[in-house]
């Protein structure tokens, strides 16, 4: 398992600068939890500061699951962070309280990863808004969710290459 510092580094394609914000400050973290009236979790806080949002490297993109999801029998894609900003054209964390009434999912949610209808968020229903949330998939448009990981550093240790999937999910089809 790779360290966690390291993984802020290396989890990002530095080929492209789709979906990324501007450099993170102290203000904007401060103007952030104080939009959406969460504290946010350090782990993701220490990965913005990396770099503030963007496209996630191939290495990196999906997360297992224990169950089916209209995604795939076993995993979720996580192709982009939303970062924490104001930038043209690209989602952030601050356009969760309008995406959360668009699409009709919990309040108590900060999206961190899209692929419309489906979301990936930080789910504070269990620990309040200044708790340490879980992470959830969300899929909006069939009203289910998964819980995929207990904090979101475990959320991204446990990503993984998508193409590692893709054998078993073809040997599914061809059955």
């Amino acid at each position: 398992m790779a360290r966690f510092e390291d993984l802020c580094r290396s989890l990002w394609d530095t080929s492209s600068e789709h979906a990324a914000q501007p450099a993170l400050t102290g203000q904007a973290i401060v103007d952030a939890q104080r939009l959406l009236d969460v504290t946010l979790p350090s782990s993701l806080l220490d990965l913005l500061r990396h770099q503030n949002g963007g496209v996630v490297a191939d290495s990196r993109d999906a997360f297992p699951t224990v169950q089916p999801t209209s995604w795939s029998a076993d995993h979720v894609p996580f192709d982009f962070v939303m970062g924490i900003g104001h930038r043209e054209d690209t989602l952030s964390v601050l356009d969760t309280p309008h995406l959360v009434e668009e699409w009709g999912l919990p309040t108590a949610v900060v999206l961190v990863s899209a692929s419309a209808p489906c979301w990936i968020g930080l789910d504070y229903r269990a620990c309040g808004r200044h708790g340490e949330p879980s992470v959830t998939w969300f899929d909006a448009e069939l009203r289910t969710e998964l819980t995929l990981a207990r904090d979101f550093r475990s959320f991204l240790e446990g990503l993984t290459a998508a193409e590692d999937f893709a054998s078993v999910d073809a040997d599914q089809t061809s059955d």
